[in-house]
């Protein structure tokens, strides 16, 4: 027999801007999420044991196509300056992430935030 008590109201309060550091070892999802963050955030973003296969690689590719300053600072290290939010510009050509499923779904997720057609 189950038994449905009472609900119990819930408030949520908006927090502080999150700041930190993180230290995670070279994972393709991971290296997929990092970049577009990176994209999504204003001003710089240090990646460190970014997992460079082909299919990380389109990403950071897209993420230069909308606008982003993606750029290898060393082997694993990455730099990307973010436009924020709904800052993703149209652009010139075709986004083409090979065979990177994964990212091609979060890139569709962090493209909601824009107008782009």
């Amino acid at each position: 027999m189950s038994s449905h008590g009472t609900p119990i109201p819930m408030v949520s309060h908006p927090s502080g801007p999150l700041v930190g550091d993180a230290h995670v070892p070279g994972d393709k999802s991971i290296s997929h999420r990092a970049l577009i963050l990176g994209a999504l955030t204003v001003g710089e973003t240090s990646i460190t044991g970014l997992l460079e296969g082909d299919d990380v690689l389109a990403t950071a590719a897209a993420m230069r196509a909308f606008g982003a300053e993606v750029t290898q600072t060393g082997p694993g290290a990455w730099s990307v300056h973010g436009v924020g939010v709904g800052g993703f510009g149209e652009p010139e050509d075709v986004i083409d992430c090979g065979n990177a499923g994964t990212g091609v779904r979060l890139i569709m997720g962090a493209m909601a935030t824009t107008p782009i057609t």
